[in-house]
């Protein structure tokens, strides 16, 4: 066992989990990934919460509670999904505390169905901050048209905000925008601007599943020499914008009120391809200031056999443009690849939510008293 988890901790990288359930947290072993494996913080969606429920019995009891109450099931998944999120924040306090709030977060995601609707995400945003009631809590966005606006309401009301489903260069600009402009509303009404975060989660392999069967379809030695490139070129532009972003002049004056950069977040960091080293989104996008969610099987490897050898970001740009420039080349388009990703990654979690529904529903019949 290597230490490059630490090694990869040391360059800057805030390693998260990308996963959560009940038994995870009730058996120790997510206190005992924070001890051993440098893990600092946690990440959900509802395709975790979907696997985490439908998996044994951990939820049974709560379950029987919710079903003699009957409460609905929307409540239900609401009250099983925060209790989770709640506990999971009590483990990561310490990180938080000692990162000055930077760390030892766990992001929940609005319901995934609002993804197109601004006013309904802002108001569920509010509820789940409050329902939660964690100060090292991320309410998770997705990155859409609609979704912008709301991350702007909800930083400026103070509620720190991990955006979700970034797939483009345009649309990472227009998050950090969002975020910009919501801190500059909260500035205005006099909040502590030191006390809000943010992440921005730009998705990593999808890029590259994507665009890899393209090139494969186009079939040409050079088509199949950019396979697996796509997706590191991308996340490294997305980095360069970043840099550009958080040293402008509209920045600093936020910077002199102890604003908090809003980090990129590396998702969807396991590797779909087989062919694939199966650390290849860790070891490639080590750059200052970012954090990298990982599944654990992934965490692991890295633990096992991550090859950090210092920063793999800056410095590559020239690069990352002539592979993105060589795909489009070919008659791929990029802005149809990034806006398909976001549109099925919006269907993929609606669709989870929909089927934690009816999954919760069967258990809150299956567990519900008998009348008396």
């Amino acid at each position: 066992m290597t230490d490059a988890l630490k090694r990869l901790s040391d360059e800057g990288v805030a390693i998260w989990l990308d996963d959560l359930s009940r038994q995870r947290i009730t058996s120790g072993n997510l206190a005992e990934l924070i001890d051993q494996q440098h893990v600092v913080g946690v990440t959900t969606n509802p395709s975790i919460f979907q696997k985490a429920i439908s998996d044994g019995h951990g939820y049974d009891q709560q379950v029987a509670d919710l079903a003699a109450r009957k409460v609905t099931v929307e409540e239900a998944l609401r009250m099983i999904t925060t209790a989770d999120v709640r506990d999971a924040a009590d483990i990561l306090r310490p990180v938080f505390d000692a990162t000055d709030g930077q760390d030892g977060r766990v992001s929940i995601e609005v319901d995934p169905r609002l993804a197109h609707h601004t006013t309904p995400t802002v108001a569920e945003a509010k509820q789940l901050a409050w329902l939660v009631d964690r100060p090292n809590t991320l309410i998770k966005i997705p990155a859409t048209k609609a979704g912008l606006p709301a991350i702007t309401e909800v930083i400026a009301k103070g509620i720190s905000v991990n955006v979700t489903l970034i797939f483009s260069l345009e649309r990472y600009r227009e998050v950090m925008d969002a975020y910009v402009a919501g801190l500059e509303k909260a500035k205005a009404a006099g909040l502590d601007l030191s006390q809000i975060h943010s992440v921005a989660s730009f998705f990593v392999s999808r890029v590259d599943s994507e665009i890899d069967k393209r090139l494969e379809n186009i079939g040409t030695d050079e088509a199949k020499a950019l396979k697996g490139k796509a997706a590191l070129a991308n996340a490294r532009l997305a980095y360069e914008a970043y840099e550009e972003v958080f040293s402008s002049e509209r920045w600093a004056a936020l910077d002199k009120a102890q604003a908090n950069k809003q980090r990129p977040l590396w998702a969807s960091t396991g590797v779909k391809d087989p062919a694939y080293k199966d650390t290849l989104y860790v070891d490639e996008l080590v750059a200052p200031g970012t954090v990298n969610t990982m599944p654990e099987a992934t965490l692991q490897a890295t633990a096992d056999h991550g090859q950090i050898t210092g920063d793999t970001v800056r410095g590559t740009y020239e690069q990352a443009r002539a592979d993105l420039a060589a795909v489009a080349k070919l008659g791929i388009s990029y802005d149809e690849v990034v806006q398909l990703l976001e549109d099925e990654g919006v269907e993929k979690f609606a669709a989870s939510w929909n089927d934690l529904l009816t999954s919760t529903e069967a258990e809150l019949k299956r567990l519900a008293p008998s009348e008396g």
